[in-house]
């Protein structure tokens, strides 16, 4: 007799808490995904007779490190680093690397655990992974973070390569980073293995579109998700948080088709520009400033910043997510529904907690998970990868083309699988029923390993 869903499930998930049981965002991660897929785990037997389930959740490799550096001062500092290598049944792993002062086991996983499903979607032939350290680069100076980043490296480079594990950038890990990174590489293994790591130099293997491919990724799929319904982004007000890469190029991209995106946040608070977000200005500010958002407000007159209460209170129809995870809670899906919002696309990873995406469900809200939406960015990397591998460099023309394809290629692979499961318009279920199938039957074919 073989064991019910909900007990094939239940045991997985009760099998990833107990081998970590403080790592909450992993577990929610978990718990979300499992839950989303029990339709096709009922109809594929074979997954559970394999062990699918049990080694999913279980990453392949985990690799934790001392990072110790010298500051500008002279004196010594440690940090952690970190690489979970999840999950390699389609390819190398792939996934970036944070640096950020919240960095812990359990936030690693999680995101390399979400990184799984998302690389699968992408159809690019690619495994999922995280990492990072809980080392923070703001406030200081180049020579500290290269320093530090050559430290990282001289333990992690024994662990990457184009075939093994290709690193990219995320919160904190920068063009400037990246940079220093692959210089140890190249100086620790005396090759210029280009493919090794993603997010490098136009000018030295990097890919056209690479920088803006996550925040465009996320309006695209936003923007097809309104093109079943018969609707558009166009004439639309968008609420979007955060002012790193993914919030300034979804910006962008909102605005070149003809929405109007009013906020952008950091740490600090957030600013209302009921005008529409200058571009120009944010830019200047955030990528070759790196000022707080409140300076924006300071130098705009149509502008206002505020330090205290939540971006979400902004009313909008389009919302963005694109800080950090579980930044929109369900007191703020709820007073984003009164307001009249109509779809949300996850530009961070994880960004809304489960009751907020119950709530936008109840609501009729069209709701992109992380794993679809943000999947751009992943998907040029894996188009730097091929580019690197052919000694080619695509035009930025023909880059985003690419990532536009790939975005309405996965926005097509989730909205089919929700329906094929049961769940007409549930792109959560759709998104992880998709990615979860194909690393399934990789899994499989490839025997217990």
């Amino acid at each position: 007799m073989h064991p019910s869903t909900s007990t094939v499930l239940s045991d997985a998930y009760d099998a990833a808490v107990a081998r970590g049981p403080m790592e909450s965002e992993f577990h929610q991660a978990v718990s979300e995904v499992l839950e989303s897929i029990a339709p096709v785990v009922a109809g594929h037997p074979e997954y559970v007779e394999a062990g699918i389930l049990e080694r999913l959740v279980e990453p392949e490799r985990q690799i934790m490190f001392r990072v110790p550096w010298v500051d500008d001062d002279g004196a010594a500092r440690v940090n952690r680093g970190y690489r979970v290598q999840f999950n390699s049944a389609l390819g190398p792993f792939k996934g970036g690397l944070r640096f950020h002062p919240s960095v812990n086991l359990s936030i690693m996983k999680f995101l390399g655990f979400e990184q799984v499903f998302k690389n699968a979607l992408t159809g690019q032939g690619i495994g999922g992974a995280k990492g990072g350290s809980d080392f923070d680069p703001h406030g200081r100076s180049d020579a500290e973070v290269m320093r530090f980043c050559q430290s990282f490296m001289t333990e992690l480079y024994r662990h990457i390569g184009d075939q093994t594990d290709v690193p990219a950038g995320d919160i904190g890990v920068g063009g400037r980073e990246i940079g220093y990174l692959f210089g140890q590489y190249r100086r620790m293994t005396n090759a210029h293995q280009s493919g090794v790591l993603t997010g490098k130099g136009i000018g030295w293997g990097g890919a056209q579109v690479r920088t803006e491919a996550t925040g465009y990724g996320a309006v695209y799929f936003l923007q097809e998700m309104l093109d079943v319904r018969g609707d558009s982004v166009e004439g639309k007000t968008a609420i979007v948080s955060g002012s790193g890469n993914v919030a300034i190029y979804a910006i962008e991209k909102l605005q070149q088709l003809g929405a109007k995106p009013i906020t952008a946040s950091d740490s600090s608070g957030f600013i209302v520009d009921e005008a529409g977000i200058d571009l120009d200005l944010l830019k200047e500010l955030k990528e070759a400033g790196r000022e707080r958002i409140s300076a924006y407000a300071r130098r705009r007159p149509s502008a206002r910043f505020v330090s205290s209460g939540r971006v979400w209170e902004v009313p909008g129809q389009l919302v963005i997510p694109c800080a950090t995870q579980n930044e929109l809670g369900s007191d703020d899906a709820a007073a984003l529904v009164r307001h009249g919002v109509i779809a949300v696309a996850e530009g961070a990873n994880m960004p809304c907690t489960p009751d907020a995406v119950e709530a936008f469900a109840q609501a009729g809200v069209l709701f992109a998970p992380g794993k679809a939406a943000n999947a751009g960015g992943v998907a040029v990397s894996a188009l730097e990868m091929a580019q690197n591998a052919a000694r080619e460099h695509w035009s930025f023309e023909e880059s985003e083309l690419r990532l536009r394809g790939i975005m309405a290629d996965i926005h097509a692979a989730a909205f089919a699988a929700a329906e094929r499961y049961g769940h007409p318009g549930d792109y959560v279920v759709g998104a992880n029923a998709a990615g979860f199938v194909r690393v399934a039957d990789a899994m499989l074919a490839q025997g217990l390993v």
